[in-house]
């Protein structure tokens, strides 16, 4: 195979890939729960969805020493899927909206969540 040949199907590939990603990541985002963490008795539930290629919310406040729940709903795709908070130790893969990581935050402060490659950010405030 010629190497032009390769360089034009490898180039192919790369754009479909890019073009899925795009149209499985456009605006369908929607949080049914509040983005500071609704506390729902002693869990706190939080749903995270995806808007324009990134997680949304960008930001979710929850409490400190409350049990944490977090979902992504079916909006989320590709790579921010595998979810990871590293401030926690946290780094899971939600297959589908039903999976869902659940902690405790024991620390206060501001922490970055993002998928595995750094592609989806954004932050965790855990506050008093």
């Amino acid at each position: 195979m010629k190497k032009t040949t390769l360089y034009a199907v490898l180039a192919i590939v790369l754009i479909i890939s890019f073009g899925f990603f795009l149209v499985n990541s456009r605006g369908w985002a929607s949080s049914t729960e509040s983005n500071d963490g609704g506390s729902n008795g002693d869990v706190q539930k939080v749903v995270i969805g995806m808007k324009s290629g990134n997680y949304y919310p960008q930001e979710i406040r929850v409490k400190v020493n409350q049990p944490v729940e977090i979902y992504l709903d079916g909006s989320v795709g590709g790579c921010l899927r595998d979810f990871t908070i590293r401030d926690f130790g946290i780094h899971q893969y939600l297959q589908t909206p039903q999976d869902k990581i659940t902690f405790t935050p024991t620390k206060t402060g501001t922490f970055i969540f993002a998928c595995s490659m750094g592609m989806g950010t954004g932050k965790l405030v855990v506050v008093e």
